[in-house]
């Protein structure tokens, strides 16, 4: 039993922990920007304050979640 709890979709939609912490910090800095894009690194600061993470992982997860590679501008 290799994996972590943490590391399991929970049953009510599927989302890692990790995952949920990346989709929360998105919604959190795009409505303190009004709504707009979010760089990248803007997002990957507000992550790793609450999961240790690499650039790499999280952005694997923002592929994954949202269904098409990032912009090479690093906005999400």
């Amino acid at each position: 039993m290799g994996r972590s709890l943490r590391s399991l979709p929970d049953v009510a939609d599927g989302l890692t922990h990790r995952e949920r912490v990346v989709l929360w910090c998105l919604k959190e800095l795009q409505e303190e920007r009004g709504g707009r894009h979010v760089p990248t690194g803007m997002l990957y600061g507000t992550v790793v304050e609450h999961v240790d993470m690499s650039i790499d992982e999280m952005q694997s997860i923002l592929v994954r979640l949202i269904g098409y590679p990032l912009h090479s501008s690093g906005v999400v």
